[in-house]
């Protein structure tokens, strides 16, 4: 079983935050300047919700509201969906999927230690079907599977 503390042990997952007060043009500026859709809202430690660009756009451009002077917790998603970090990736995916939602912050008790997207997701779960391949192919033609990768890998 993978966990998602194993994919975040590989490296996977980022995590940019800001405080509730931050305005929507720092959030703004931090997703662009780290090519990310999403920050995690804080209330000093605690996580309070969530604001993606899709929030942005309907919560501040379609109403035309100031990103300056407009706050985080003015436009945070807060009714969150998350994961703990001993969940499997599995049931994560399934997470996502069920709440129409690309991102899911990732805690540990009332923390949070990071944010996972669906692509993360996706590309473990690639991986994983991957290895399978190799073992059913391995299995149909009765080639033992470190045979089976080299032969491929010519």
């Amino acid at each position: 079983m993978t966990t998602l503390r194993d994919i975040l042990g590989a490296g996977g997952g980022v995590l940019y935050m800001l405080q509730r007060g931050a305005s929507v043009a720092d959030a703004a500026m931090l997703m662009e300047d780290h090519n990310v859709g999403i920050v995690a809202v804080l209330d000093g430690q605690k996580l309070v919700g969530v604001v993606s660009e899709r929030d942005i756009v309907r919560r501040v451009v379609r109403l035309r509201r100031d990103p300056v002077s407009t706050t985080l917790a003015e436009v945070m998603t807060t009714s969150l969906v998350v994961a703990h970090e001993d969940e499997d990736y599995r049931a994560a995916l399934r997470k996502l999927d069920q709440a129409n939602i690309r991102h899911l912050p990732v805690v540990r008790g009332d923390l949070i230690v990071s944010m996972l997207s669906i692509r993360d997701l996706i590309r473990v779960d690639m991986e994983r079907l991957g290895e399978e391949i190799k073992y059913l192919h391995a299995y149909l033609h009765q080639v033992p599977p470190e045979l089976a990768s080299a032969s491929r890998a010519k």
